[in-house]
C-alpha cells in the first residue's frame, strides 16, 4: 500500500518506493484475516517475500481487512499474485472496499483476475480519481 505523488501505470511499486515516488503506509495499518492457517498470516502477507503468503483456512468469503487509526488517503494498492504457483489458492477475483467502518464499505473496484502472475496495481490514474478513504 503506497501514498504516490504522480506515478505511471504499471510501474514496479518497489522501484516507485526506491526513487521516491511513492511511499509504503501499509505498516501504518492495523491488519487482520478472516481466517489463516499457521504460519500464513498477516506477517507472511506482509513480508515481501515471494516465497511466504498468506493461507485462508476457512470458508469463503476469505478477507483481508486493512484499518487506519485516523483519515488516511490511500492512492495506489498493490497485490502480488502467482496463478502458475498455486492456482487453488489464487483469487478469482478481488473487490476493493473503503468506508469509515465495517458497516459502511462501499465497493469501489471490483478485479475479475483470471490466470495472472505479478502485480497488480491499483492506481490514481488507473481508478479515475478513486481516493480510498479511512477515518
Amino acid at each position: 500500500m503506497a501514498t504516490p505523488s504522480k506515478t505511471p501505470p504499471g510501474a514496479d511499486p518497489k522501484q516507485l518506493e526506491r526513487t521516491g515516488t511513492v511511499r509504503e503506509i501499509g505498516s501504518q495499518a492495523v491488519w487482520s484475516l478472516s481466517s489463516c492457517k499457521p504460519g500464513f498470516g498477516v506477517d507472511q502477507l506482509r513480508d515481501d517475500n515471494l516465497e511466504t503468503y498468506w493461507q485462508s483456512d476457512g470458508s469463503q468469503p476469505h478477507l483481508v481487512n486493512i484499518q487506519f487509526r485516523r483519515r488516511t488517503t490511500v492512492k495506489m494498492l498493490c497485490i502480488y499474485a502467482d496463478y502458475k504457483s498455486d492456482e487453488s489458492y489464487t483469487p478469482s477475483k478481488i473487490s476493493v472496499r473503503v468506508g469509515n467502518n465495517f458497516h459502511n464499505l462501499q465497493e469501489i473496484r471490483l478485479c475479475p483476475q483470471g490466470i495472472v502472475t505479478g502485480c497488480l496495481s491499483r492506481s490514481k490514474q488507473m481508478e479515475q480519481e478513486y481516493f480510498l478513504r479511512s477515518r
